[in-house]
């Protein structure tokens, strides 16, 4: 499964707009396969620190905005 980068680049700006301090970090969203399926995650061209509270939920907003935005397709 390939992410769809428009739709991923709409659901960054929507966590972004929560979580505007991320955006230093350049965030992108990928597709990883794990067992039997797949799962979304974000990449980041510089690593948060892991004392970042709001990466967790960044990634989070992230992923669900792009589920629901994919499904509206």
């Amino acid at each position: 499964m390939d992410v769809n980068p428009q739709i991923a680049a709409q659901a960054i700006q929507e966590g972004l707009q929560r979580y505007p301090a991320m955006s230093s970090f350049g965030p992108r969203l990928v597709c990883r396969p794990v067992f039997g399926g797949v799962t979304f995650l974000l990449e980041y061209d510089t690593a948060p620190p892991g004392n970042v509270p709001d990466a967790w939920e960044f990634q989070n907003a992230v992923v669900k905005a792009y589920k629901r935005r994919a499904a509206g397709e």
